[in-house]
C-alpha cells in the first residue's frame, strides 16, 4: 500500500510534511511584510497610505487642540472672575513673604497671634510709606511746578536748534492745547473720575479679599494643601503633592527674589537721585520699586519718568546723568542681582521671560505682565518635577 500511494499521481513525498509548516510560516511572514513569498508586493487595501510622520503629527495635533481648549476655558473662567483670581494671587504673594516671619514669631507666641502681628505690622508699614510719599509730594509740589516752568523755558531754545528745529512757540502751543482740552472735556473727565472712584472701591475689595486669604494661607496653608491632595484618587496624590511642592518652592523663590531686586533698585535710584538734586527722589524710588515687578520693562519705564523730571527741573546735564544711571542699574540688575537672587528659583531663558511679559501684557495689561513670569515659572517647575524619578509612574 505504501508503494501505491508513493507512486500515485499527486502524492507528496514522505519528507514533505516536515517542511510544510516552515513554508507556511515563511509565507505568512512575507505577506505580513507586504510581499508574496516570491517577492511580489501584496495589495493590502486596509493598510493606510499616510506616512508615519504625518500620522504622528496628527496625533499630537488633536492632543494639543484638547489642551488648548482646556487652557482657553480656564482663562475664560479666570477672566470672568478675575477679581477673585487677583485676590488669591495677592494672598499667595503675601503668604510667600510673611509666612517665614510668622513661623519665626510662632516660636515665642501662639501662631494665631504671630499671624496677626505680622499682618498688622505689614499694613502699618505700607500705610506709613504711602503717607510719607504723599507728604513728600505735597511739600515739594509748588517748587516742582515752578521748576517745571523754568525747565520748559530752558528747553525751548534747545528744541529750536538742530536737529529738531521746532518753532519758537511749540511748547506754548502744547500748553494752550492742553488747557483748552481740559476746559472743553470737563464733563467727560468728571465721569472718568467717577468711574475711577468705582474702580477704587473694586480695588479695595480685592485687597480686603487678598488679606482674608493670606490669613488662612499663613496660618494653615499646609493643612489646606493636604486636604486638597486628599480629594484626588489615591494613585494621583503623590504626584500632585510633588507638583504642588515644586510650584510653591518656585513661586516663593521668585517672589522673594523679585522683592529683593526691586528693593535694591529702589535704594540705588533714591540715593542717586537725591545726590543729583532731582526733586521727588523718594516717590520716584518708590515708583522704581513697584515697576521692578515687571521684568525687563518696568525698571526702564520708571527711570524714564525720572529722566523727564530731571530734564524739566535740572536741565540736560542732570538728565544725561540719570540716563547713565539707567544703564548702570540695568547692568547691576542683569548681571549681578538676577543671577544671584533668582537663578536658583526661576530656570527660564531671558527670551522666554521677555515673551512671557509681552504676552501677559497683551492678554491682561499691567497685571498680566506682572503675573506672566511667575506663572510660566511655576508651570515649568511642575513639568520638571513630574518628570523626576520620585514622581513615580
Amino acid at each position: 500500500m505504501t508503494r501505491r500511494s508513493a507512486g500515485r499521481p499527486g502524492s507528496r513525498p514522505a519528507g514533505a510534511r516536515t517542511g510544510a509548516p516552515a513554508g507556511r510560516v515563511a509565507a505568512r511572514r512575507a505577506r505580513a511584510r507586504g510581499r508574496h513569498p516570491g517577492g511580489k508586493p501584496v495589495d493590502k487595501p486596509w493598510v493606510s497610505s499616510v506616512s508615519p510622520l504625518l500620522r504622528t503629527a496628527a496625533e499630537y495635533s488633536w492632543r494639543l487642540l484638547v489642551v488648548g481648549a482646556v487652557v482657553y476655558t480656564v482663562f475664560m473662567v479666570l477672566g470672568r472672575f478675575h477679581e477673585v483670581g487677583v485676590a488669591v494671587f495677592l494672598g499667595l504673594v503675601v503668604a510667600a513673604l510673611l509666612r517665614p516671619v510668622a513661623g519665626l514669631l510662632a516660636r515665642w507666641m501662639p501662631r494665631a497671634l504671630a499671624v496677626a502681628c505680622v499682618l498688622v505690622g505689614s499694613i502699618v508699614l505700607a500705610l506709613g510709606a504711602l503717607a510719607f510719599v504723599g507728604e513728600t509730594v505735597a511739600a515739594e509740589w509748588n517748587s516742582l511746578v515752578a521748576e517745571f516752568r523754568v525747565g520748559l523755558d530752558r528747553l525751548q531754545p534747545l528744541l529750536e536748534r538742530p536737529p529738531l528745529r521746532l518753532s519758537p512757540h511749540a511748547l506754548g502751543d502744547v500748553r494752550d492745547r492742553i488747557g483748552s482740552y481740559l476746559s472743553s472735556h470737563r464733563a467727560s473727565l468728571l465721569s472718568t473720575a467717577v468711574s475711577g472712584a468705582g474702580r477704587l472701591v473694586q480695588a479695595l475689595t480685592v485687597v480686603a479679599l487678598s488679606l482674608f486669604c493670606s490669613v488662612f494661607f499663613i496660618y494653615s496653608g499646609d493643612r489646606q494643601w493636604q486636604w486638597l491632595c486628599s480629594q484626588f484618587p489615591q494613585g494621583a496624590q503623590q504626584r500632585i503633592s510633588i507638583a504642588g511642592r515644586a510650584a510653591w518652592r518656585t513661586f516663593t523663590g521668585y517672589t522673594r527674589g523679585i522683592v529683593l531686586v526691586a528693593a535694591t533698585n529702589a535704594v540705588l535710584v533714591g540715593i542717586a537721585l537725591y545726590a543729583l538734586g532731582v526733586p521727588l527722589a523718594v516717590p520716584l524710588a518708590l515708583l522704581e520699586f513697584f515697576a521692578a515687578f515687571i521684568p525687563l520693562i518696568g525698571s526702564p519705564v520708571a527711570l524714564a519718568v525720572a529722566v523727564v523730571v530731571a530734564l524739566a527741573a535740572k536741565g540736560p546735564l542732570i538728565a544725561a546723568l540719570v540716563v547713565a544711571l539707567i544703564v548702570i542699574i540695568g547692568q547691576i540688575e542683569g548681571h549681578l542681582l538676577h543671577p544671584m537672587l533668582m537663578s536658583w528659583a526661576v530656570q527660564l531663558h531671558p527670551m522666554v521671560v521677555a515673551l512671557s511679559v509681552v504676552a501677559g501684557a497683551i492678554a491682561a495689561g499691567v497685571l498680566g505682565a506682572v503675573v506672566a513670569v511667575p506663572l510660566v515659572s511655576v508651570v515649568w517647575a511642575v513639568r520638571q518635577s513630574l518628570r523626576s524619578p520620585e514622581a513615580g509612574p
